[in-house]
């Protein structure tokens, strides 16, 4: 038998030399002039009859920003070594393909595949900002390959929250989407350093039903087991592992939603034990998350005529924008400023449909009259593209992008 591979340390790629020539690259590939300017007149610009009004808070959050510097300062720190990553970086088709063009190669993020068994010890693997499953790191150290670790802070939160409850023997009730990366990693931190923990994916609100009926009246295994396929731990038996719960969640969900939940569990708890002592919660929603739906809330009490939302249609922080912003107004999820074709013609994913689709809408943006276009984006779309968009809002409406710079 060969001899086992020495596990190597994480790599620190945040040296001061790398980082001032990364961040100028980073500045090239994604800051707009644009952009700045709508900030500086009070984030609205308005030129003739047209008024594009960009949210508060919008666009990269620390947690992208710190993400792609290390993955920018990796290849700087590793120019001649194979580099990759284990499936995107980001929700964003735009900074992965940047990071394509640097030769850093995606690997497959929805199971362990044999590719991970060909990672030598002279190989850099990026892991991305939702993190990545337990079983996968472990794999990579028994490789040998080098590691630069970009998970978001707010991400690692989540996990020692679920490894906490694992330790005390308390199920992890997670909220999330269970085939999202970020859910799929919290979920192998659930089962704790000895692999005796258990887990729960909710993501709807039927889902919170079906748990915490359950959960005060009991009722057919079978039946909870097969709705929840796929959603839970391995040896998950709800006769015996909802005894004492914890509510966690993905970290880009929809504040208003994982509360509501986090109180229907609540309330479940004590009307089958008469107390909530076995209900345990942590607010886990991240900062940058809230502030933008915040933002958007506050950009709703002005009136608009149309919302554009802009990012990765798989980006979960950017779809719940759109829920927001389609109670109140036309809102469209678009990834460029190359989905508004024409004033009659956008293309933009249908969060119902779960697809993207093309429609007319010329009786939004088609009129003589003054319109006004909000504008916002999610946590990991960058500035040039939020740019791009401002600028088609305008042209759309007849006016240059040397107009829009000249204001």
């Amino acid at each position: 038998m060969s001899e086992k591979v020495t596990k190597k340390k994480r790599v620190n790629v945040r040296r001061p030399d790398v980082m001032a020539k990364v961040q100028a690259e980073v500045e090239e590939h994604y800051r707009s002039d644009v952009v700045d300017l709508v900030k500086s007149r009070g984030n609205q610009l308005t030129i003739g009859n047209t008024t594009v009004r960009l949210a508060q808070k919008f666009g990269f959050c620390y947690g992208v920003e710190r993400a792609i510097d290390l993955a920018y300062a990796s290849r700087r720190v590793f120019p001649d070594n194979n580099i990759f990553l284990i499936g995107e970086i980001i929700h964003n088709q735009e900074v992965n393909a940047q990071l394509t063009k640097m030769n850093i190669v995606s690997l497959p993020w929805k199971e362990l595949t044999d590719d991970y068994d060909r990672l030598t010890e002279d190989d850099v693997v990026i892991v991305p900002a939702f993190g990545a499953p337990v079983s996968y790191i472990e794999k990579i150290q028994e490789q040998g390959a080098q590691i630069v670790d970009t998970t978001c802070g707010d991400v690692m939160k989540v996990w020692r929250r679920v490894k906490s409850y694992a330790k005390d023997g308390i199920t992890s009730i997670i909220h999330g989407k269970s085939g999202h990366e970020e859910t799929r990693a919290t979920a192998s931190h659930a089962l704790g350093p000895d692999k005796d923990g258990q887990y729960l994916v909710v993501l709807t609100l039927d889902d919170v039903a079906v748990l915490t009926d359950y959960l005060v009246n009991g009722g057919d295994k079978d039946k909870f087991m097969s709705y929840f396929e796929g959603k839970t731990s391995d040896g998950f038996d709800p006769e015996v592992h909802l005894d004492s719960v914890g509510v966690a969640n993905q970290t880009t969900m929809l504040k208003s939603e994982t509360e509501e939940i986090q109180g229907l569990v609540r309330t479940a708890i004590e009307q089958r034990d008469g107390h909530a002592e076995k209900f345990k919660v942590f607010d886990t929603i991240c900062g940058a998350t809230q502030e933008r739906q915040d933002a958007l809330f506050g950009m709703l009490k002005r009136p608009m005529d149309v919302l554009l939302v802009v990012g990765g249609y798989n980006s979960s922080n950017t779809a719940h924008l759109v829920e927001i912003g389609e109670k109140q107004l036309p809102s469209f999820f678009i990834n460029s400023a190359d989905c508004l074709k024409s004033l009659e013609t956008i293309v933009h994913f249908d969060l119902h449909q779960e697809e993207e689709v093309e429609g007319s809408y010329g009786e939004i943006l088609n009129r003589e009259e003054s319109i006004v276009i909000g504008v916002t984006a999610g946590a990991s779309c960058p500035n040039n593209l939020i740019a791009d968009t401002i600028v088609r809002a305008f042209e759309l409406r007849g006016i240059t992008r040397e107009e829009v710079l000249a204001t």
